[in-house]
């Protein structure tokens, strides 16, 4: 279960940025998510409840984001959205393709009081 660790990390963040503002209690935490995170946001949701039990975010939201995916086709530059499994160019029909969206994680802000 890695969002067990993510959340630490996460929490990690927040408290530091409670401290450094010196705000008494975090109402929202928003992240951004891409769709091959690998990350299941029921797991992440419930460890952040835990995690976040008697520190300033205890109670917080927390809103997920999801980006899709997005390829680049390496034969004629396409950017185009896909799913799982990756197909071919829907332009070119290349097969070469990097990924250029959809394996972020980040806390995209936290709204305290």
């Amino acid at each position: 279960m890695h969002e067990l660790s993510l959340v630490c990390s996460i929490c990690e963040v927040i408290n530091n940025k409670v401290a450094e503002y010196g705000a008494d209690r975090v109402t929202e935490v928003r992240l951004v998510m891409g769709e091959l995170s690998g990350i299941d946001e029921t797991t992440l949701k419930s460890c952040f409840e835990m995690i976040a039990q008697s520190t300033p975010a205890e109670g917080a939201e927390m809103l997920i984001k999801r980006l899709p995916i997005k390829l680049r086709c390496r034969a004629c530059g396409n950017e185009y959205e896909s799913g799982i499994p990756f197909g071919k160019c829907p332009l070119c029909g290349g097969e070469s393709i990097e990924i250029i969206s959809g394996n972020e994680l980040y806390i995209d802000s936290i709204a305290v009081e």
